[in-house]
């Protein structure tokens, strides 16, 4: 029996060049002015941008539930490609998948968001919602291409 594994990708145009976009996913001080759902709020960001460096990020929700996210960068290439594994501390068995490529484009950059690896279809579900909240922010920073 074939078992499907859930997973989702997500592509967004972005007006500014890759070396800008790439740094947005790996400088904290950026990405704590997009990441998360539109209800939610960076409260602490750690990154080690580097193949074998871990990340760690602390979203506050506005009516105050806190959710920290970690992983480890598997693969590292500026201005192209980050692959990291990602789990929640309130289920660290549960490690999934993040892929995402940049690309350049006569506008700016193409940026694929890919999430593999989810236990199931509502897990992955949730995190289309959130990664395409955080998207449409991280869009809003640099505008749309």
């Amino acid at each position: 029996m074939n078992t499907v594994i859930p997973s989702l990708t997500l592509v967004r145009r972005i007006k500014a060049p890759p070396a800008s976009v790439f740094e947005a996913w790996t400088r904290p001080e950026i990405l704590a002015l997009w990441w998360g759902p539109h209800h939610t709020r960076v409260a602490e960001a750690e990154i080690d941008a580097r193949a074998g460096g871990r990340f760690r990020i602390v979203l506050v929700e506005d009516t105050g539930p806190r959710h920290e996210v970690s992983g480890t960068y598997a693969e590292l290439v500026p201005e192209q490609r980050l692959v990291f594994s990602w789990a929640w501390t309130n289920a660290p068995e549960r490690v999934s998948r993040v892929t995402v490529a940049f690309r350049a484009i006569a506008e700016g950059t193409e940026v694929t968001v890919t999430h593999d690896r989810f236990a199931d279809e509502g897990t992955a579900t949730r995190h289309r919602r959130g990664w395409t909240e955080s998207l449409d922010r991280l869009t809003a920073r640099f505008g749309n291409a």
